[in-house]
């Protein structure tokens, strides 16, 4: 097995090579480089070496990454034949893909190498730049940039912008976090005669007519907390301070218990905004949501019990561990049976218990603990089969009650009354409807037209007790009527 030799051209032209790898490159009799478009390539062969380089693939492949694996096929059935040098721009270990191929290679035994090093683009440009690495930097590709790669508070440097196409995707990715104008550099041929600084607003960044494959482009960090309110550690950083010593003296002084309450007031506010279809609203009442998970989650590191890493690791394991259809080898046809292996794969979690009913109970709320009950035993069958049985029922339970009211105690009435509620559960489950918001529907429902009531009592006789309960009737059903329009 031949050795196919990997050396870095470095950053800039022939002034900047090291002599080590000059001489390596002159003793090469032939050498095959991943791209022409580098300053050094003109001058070495105009030294007499004889280059070879790989830019035609680029031209007949719509993708990169079926442009960095031909390139490693090639070059993988050279070394078959004889010695091969391969030259690529900066260092071979940094932002290089093809090179990360022929490791990969190299694992299988179906290539021998030697990585022969170079200068990698990094050093020229942090000298460009007047920045120092480490405060804490990323260096990212354009080519396969996402929203959450990116960190505000560090530098970030992003190569393989390669042209406008990049730089426009980059640019996109980019403004779903940083403000529209913030300020980033486009650096081209750092380290060399060439090298060029442009400072460009970010949503410029694609408009620049001289981006080519020596372009990296450089996005300053974020110090201000305010400018960086799109990621989720500074929402963590303002929670910690809310709940620090000299923070909030309300936030410091809550427990999970306390909080119990809002997390249920908000998460109506957040159905009623859905009901609504009102899109500000959902994204005011989903955040209020977060900052009730965020406040559990520092308590209890506040606590010293848990930390909002040990909620993200729990909910991740059990996403993947009830979807192997997705993270696994099992095959579903529809969304049934992702729920029945939900179900199998949820019992098998949980420990054994002496009744199916425990765990089901839900203090907060009697309705929801009522739900629970019965779908549980609904799943082995004690159920009616169809809802003309839970419709019998409920008109059997209600009579019942009408009866306890005329002739019954206090203590009766309210047995009755919750066997109806329990009926009214029942049908809720049968039509696949929440009672819990069903009940919140119409709370929200009661207090907007009863302060429709209110406003039209203020604008006209001013007191309740002026009208009537049919005048009062009226109003009712004004503000019925006005919903319906």
């Amino acid at each position: 097995m031949n050795l196919l030799t990997i050396i870095g051209l470095g950053a800039g032209d022939l002034d900047q090579l090291s002599i080590g790898t000059y001489r390596k490159l002159k003793a090469a009799e032939r050498v095959f480089v991943r791209t022409d478009q580098h300053p050094v390539i003109n001058e070495l062969r105009a030294e007499g070496l004889q280059i070879e380089s790989f830019d035609a693939i680029y031209e007949k492949n719509d993708a990169f990454e079926q442009v960095y694996e031909e390139i490693t096929e090639r070059l993988v059935a050279l070394a078959k034949e004889q010695p091969v040098m391969y030259a690529v721009p900066g260092h071979p270990l940094v932002a290089e893909r093809t090179v990360q191929l022929l490791i990969e290679k190299e694992r299988e035994g179906l290539v021998q190498l030697e990585i022969a090093g170079g200068n990698s683009f990094l050093d020229p440009i942090f000298g460009a730049l007047r920045i120092d690495p480490i405060e804490g930097f990323q260096l990212l590709d354009g080519t396969d940039l996402k929203r959450d790669d990116v960190k505000m508070t560090q530098h970030v440097l992003i190569g393989q912008v390669y042209d406008a196409f990049v730089a426009s995707e980059v640019k996109l990715s980019l403004m779903e976090k940083y403000a529209f104008d913030h300020p980033v550099t486009i650096v081209t041929a750092a380290g060399s005669s060439k090298e060029k600084l442009r400072t460009v607003p970010l949503f410029e960044l694609d408009r620049e007519t001289s981006i080519d494959n020596l372009t990296t482009v450089y996005v300053p960090p974020v110090a201000e907390r305010d400018e960086r309110l799109k990621e989720w550690a500074t929402f963590r950083e303002i929670i910690a301070a809310l709940r620090a010593p000299d923070g909030c003296p309300w936030d410091r002084e809550q427990t999970h218990e306390s909080l119990k309450r809002y997390l249920i007031e908000e998460a109506h506010e957040l159905l009623e905004a859905i009901d609504q279809q009102d899109d500000e609203g959902i994204i005011e009442e989903l955040g209020d949501v977060l900052l009730q998970v965020f406040l559990h989650a520092q308590i209890g590191e506040d606590d010293g019990f848990f930390a909002m890493e040990d909620v993200l690791q729990s909910i991740g394991e059990k996403m993947i561990r009830r979807h192997p259809h997705v993270f696994g080898d099992r095959d579903v046809d529809n969304s049934d049976e992702v729920l029945k292996n939900w179900q199998e794969i949820k019992q098998a979690e949980k420990p054994q218990v002496d009744s199916l009913l425990d765990g089901q109970t839900r203090h907060s709320s009697s309705l929801l603990t009522s739900f629970n009950y019965q779908k549980e035993a609904a799943k082995v069958g004690f159920d009616w089969p169809n809802i003309k049985g839970a419709f019998e029922k409920f008109e059997e339970e209600w009579q019942e009650f009408k009866d306890e009211v005329e002739n019954g105690t206090k203590e009766s009435q309210t047995d009755e009354l919750g066997d109806v509620f329990f009926t009214l559960v029942n049908l809720s489950r049968f039509l696949k409807l929440s009672p819990e918001e069903a009940m919140a529907h119409a709370n929200a429902k009661f207090k907007r037209r009863f302060s429709f009531v209110e406003q039209s009592v203020k604008e006209g006789k001013g007191e309740f007790s002026a009208y009537t309960l049919d005048e009062l009737e009226d109003f009712w059903q004004q503000a019925k009527g006005r919903e319906k329009k």
